[in-house]
């Protein structure tokens, strides 16, 4: 275990062609290099924004007034939740494999009134970094959530000249309108005309100008992205429903971010369990939420 920026408990895990290097501060990916030692993560330059792979748990996006409504009462929980900035214990690092666990406490239950265990399972094989979610009700009722990976990914990407040229490819084609959010961070109900061409998106500063790019209504469970130099990154995310694509214009990183859920919809101000996107996890119950990046 390493020690980071601020005093922070890294952990690395290994194979022999790829490293990871997480924090306990948000169960947050920190640094993912491959063999040559090139880092294919953004770097978290405050300038532009200091994240790097923060957890969305549990919620994505934001809520409107950012509250919450369950049983007849109303809680306050910020954009994204909390888990992003919570401390995770460590329960199990074996050289290649990490878990990190956050568990409710009276903070947790004052912003979103229910126990829990949610562990961050990170494990390394080859080329692949996966990451999963795993969350456990661990209440005698029901429990709604969302969960979101939200990793900032180098524009350019490593042995690349430049930003221009980069592209994603979807597995299918994604015909599809995206969506938008509104000046308070809700979905925008107007849906806007897709960006993608056939399967793919020619990447610009221009797309993030209004934010995210939100696709609600996804196909491809796989994504490739990569640039004119061949350098190229994988994303999987069979789990996850729906995905979010974002960075500032003008920063280094481009976010590809696997959810399940997304803000509310403009003018919504019903219960938890039905704020559309969220998945039910029953007393007892778990529900695994995972994505896989191969460099």
């Amino acid at each position: 275990m390493a020690t980071g920026p601020g005093h922070r408990p890294l952990h690395r895990i290994a194979s022999d062609r790829l490293t990871a290097e997480i924090s306990e501060d948000g169960a947050e990916l920190r640094r993912l290099t491959d063999a040559a030692g090139r880092d294919w993560l953004w770097d978290g330059d405050p300038a532009f924004w200091a994240g790097r792979a923060p957890v969305l748990f549990p919620i994505v996006g934001t809520l409107n007034g950012d509250h919450l409504r369950w049983q007849g009462r109303d809680y306050h929980l910020p954009r994204h939740g909390f888990a992003r900035r919570r401390r995770f214990a460590p329960v199990e690092c074996d050289g290649d494999g990490l878990i990190l666990r956050l568990e409710d406490d009276a903070d947790t239950r004052a912003a979103w009134p229910f126990a829990f265990t949610l562990d961050m399972i990170f494990t390394v094989r080859a080329a692949t970094l996966t990451m999963t979610g795993r969350v456990t009700n661990r209440g005698d009722g029901p429990m709604p959530t969302s969960f979101g990976f939200h990793p900032a990914l180098r524009w350019p990407l490593p042995g690349e000249t430049g930003k221009a040229g980069h592209a994603i490819r979807f597995d299918r084609p994604e015909p599809a309108p995206v969506r938008r959010l509104d000046a308070a961070g809700l979905l925008d109900p107007r849906p806007r005309p897709t960006p993608v061409d056939g399967d793919t998106l020619a990447l610009d500063d221009a797309l993030f100008a209004e934010d995210a790019l939100i696709f609600d209504a996804l196909d491809s469970r796989r994504l490739v992205y990569r640039g004119p130099g061949g350098s190229q990154v994988a994303v999987d995310f069979q789990d996850m429903k729906q995905l979010g694509l974002w960075m500032k214009p003008g920063a280094g990183y481009l976010c590809i971010e696997p959810w399940q859920g997304y803000s509310d919809p403009a003018g919504f101000d019903g219960p938890l369990d039905e704020k559309p996107g969220m998945v039910i996890v029953p007393p007892g119950g778990q529900r695994l939420f995972a994505m896989a990046i191969t460099v």
